[in-house]
């Protein structure tokens, strides 16, 4: 019986790639890991709540744009 070579998937590597770049620059910029301790839980998610919200604001940005160029 044959052996099958694993399958990459393109998509998921991609994105470890980025996870990893970002890890980096946020290492780079703030001299910490997510491995921090000096945050409590409430903090983390304020943090992921903020980060929500920016979120929502480029989505809309990116909606508007489509709506006014194509009408």
């Amino acid at each position: 019986m044959a052996t099958e070579a694993p399958q990459t998937d393109s998509v998921v590597a991609a994105v470890r790639a980025d996870l990893l770049r970002r890890s980096e620059l946020g290492i780079a910029k703030y001299g910490v890991t997510l491995d921090r301790t000096d945050l409590n839980l409430r903090d983390w998610l304020q943090h992921a709540y903020e980060e929500t919200l920016d979120q929502a604001n480029y989505l809309k940005r990116a909606i508007i744009e489509l709506e006014t160029t194509n009408g």
